[in-house]
């Protein structure tokens, strides 16, 4: 029985999944590799690259016209400072990835001896001579590289351009997350590579995209031709509303339903399982979700996701550092250009991590906010949030990775406290917006908030803040909520503290809603 797979490249035998190099014969790398060309391939961690490269290179040498392999660089990662043993580790590697993948036939020859900085070079070029075919190769996690080891490696794949397709690869792809034509030496945001284009010889940059609807419905609808097991219309419309596509989350959803929630064939996969694998996945925090959320801490991915979730403005943020959260697949560009974080998945995980800092902080809270029958009082709440933001809130916002947005992350500490697993928290948040959105489910009380800061040199954002909580409301269908304003302006010594000012009162929004004023 085949599966939906989480873990490394798809494999046809065993594995759930579309033609993997169907995305790559949309941008024509077919016309690259019959020409000659020297081309990257960048996207997004676990979006199908490596699945996608295996693919073409089977298919090529299949057909009889090529030799083509993909070799990982990886393993040269772990001798960053040692170019001979990078060099030697990654040809050892390559031996064994060409004894398993070709016929004797189309083997490498045994790699002769060259100089440190020289050896991968000098390998495929011997290989290109030997070889009765044209080679193309595939060169995978080509980012994992650093410093000199990728420095050398870029140059000796430029000395060699020139002798191909006789005495060099006829065609060759560089795979990884970024551009390589924006690669960084990996030394903490040190300049660029020896040239502003250090494979300036590259024809082309082509990007993976994720799947479109239909793939993901074709993808998930495998399963059921395979078992019988149908997922709901609903449900294959909300796999694809939560991911936007992204190959390993489609998979990781429909995993986790099938194989936990519904493993049961005879039962049909509903939203509601697709919701619950949706919270599994981030409260386990899986390793493409870890690895994804590691990356917040960076400073680049940090000056771009911090605004994005006060709703401010990127302002002066280079360009390159746009770019590098974008390849790192933590947010997309619209069709207008803004910035938008990737999916509704990421749109929950981010704010949930750096927060988690302070839900860890957070002291022993009695759930005061509850009914005799367990609902959520929303006065109660209220009661409560106020109590703790003046007794706990100051010291908590030190927990907090992101200053800007530090009072945000501690709310949400609380909230999640709140819910503890009874619940949900939607967050709604965006380049530009001015504010952070949140509701907050518990059984059938929905409770929605609106978080606004009041900084230095800015106007109180009472009035901008009840016109904006007017809108939210109306598109959720509730007459009342809360505005939060966070005062954020410097203040003096003798200035009193937070406890003090923490206040909350009633107040009239433009549509004659009451609502719920928090000044904290």
């Amino acid at each position: 029985m085949k599966f939906f797979n989480t873990g490394g490249p798809c494999d046809p035998e065993y594995h759930y999944m579309l033609p993997a190099a169907a995305r790559l014969r949309e941008e024509n790398v077919m016309r690259l590799i019959e020409t000659y060309s020297y081309f990257v391939v960048h996207a997004p961690r676990q979006t199908g690259k490596t699945t996608a490269m295996l693919a073409l290179a089977r298919e090529l040498t299949a057909s009889g016209k090529y030799t083509s392999a993909v070799l990982t660089m990886e393993v040269g990662a772990g001798l960053p400072d040692d170019l001979a043993a990078a060099e030697r580790a990654i040809l050892a590697n390559w031996q064994l990835s060409t004894a398993h993948d070709l016929p004797s036939e189309l083997r490498p020859p045994p790699w002769p001896k060259g100089e440190e900085g020289q050896q991968i070079g000098n390998a495929l070029n011997a290989w290109a001579q030997q070889s009765i075919r044209p080679l193309v190769i595939l060169l995978d996690e080509i980012d994992a590289l650093q410093d000199s080891v990728l420095v050398s490696v870029l140059r000796q794949l430029r000395a060699g351009y020139r002798w191909r397709p006789r005495s060099f690869p006829a065609s060759l792809g560089l795979i990884g997350l970024r551009d390589v034509r924006d690669y960084k030496v990996k030394s903490g945001g040190s300049p660029n590579l020896g040239t502003p284009s250090p494979f300036n010889i590259a024809v082309r940059s082509i990007t993976l995209r994720n799947f479109d609807a239909g793939e993901v419905k074709t993808l998930l609808q495998q399963h059921t031709a395979a078992t019988g097991q149908p997922f709901t219309s609903e449900a294959l419309e909300q796999v694809w509303q939560l991911t936007r596509g992204q190959p390993w989350l489609v998979n990781a959803l429909a995993k986790v339903a099938v194989e936990e929630l519904a493993p049961d064939l005879g039962q049909p996969v509903t939203v509601e399982h697709i919701e619950t694998a949706k919270e599994l996945l981030i409260l386990r925090r899986q390793t493409h979700l870890d690895q994804l959320t590691d990356k917040l801490r960076e400073p680049r991915v940090r000056q771009v996701i911090e605004p994005l979730l006060a709703g401010g403005a990127l302002e002066d943020v280079p360009l390159d550092d746009r770019d590098y959260v974008v390849d790192l697949g933590l947010v997309s560009r619209t069709q207008g250009g803004g910035l938008v974080v990737a999916n509704p998945i990421y749109r929950e995980v981010i704010p949930r991590v750096l927060a988690s800092g302070a839900q860890d902080s957070l002291p022993a809270i009695h759930p005061t906010w509850l009914t005799d029958d367990n609902q959520l009082d929303p006065d109660k709440l209220l009661t409560a949030f106020l109590a703790f933001w003046r007794q706990h809130g100051q010291p908590l916002l030190k927990s907090a990775p992101y200053h800007e947005i530090a009072p945000h992350l501690v709310l949400m500490a609380f909230l999640h406290r709140v819910v503890n697993g009874n619940g949900t928290i939607d967050r709604e948040y965006a380049i530009g917006a001015g504010r952070m959105d949140l509701l907050v489910r518990y059984g059938p009380t929905r409770l929605a908030l609106e978080l606004k800061v009041w900084r230095d040199g800015a106007k109180d954002p009472l009035a901008e803040g009840l016109a904006q909580l007017d809108g939210y409301l109306s598109g959720l269908g509730l007459p009342t909520g809360w505005l939060v304003i966070f005062d954020q302006r410097s203040r003096s010594a003798t200035a009193p503290d937070l406890a003090e000012r923490t206040t909350s009162e009633p107040a009239t929004t433009p549509a004659g809603r009451i609502v719920t004023v928090v000044r904290a």
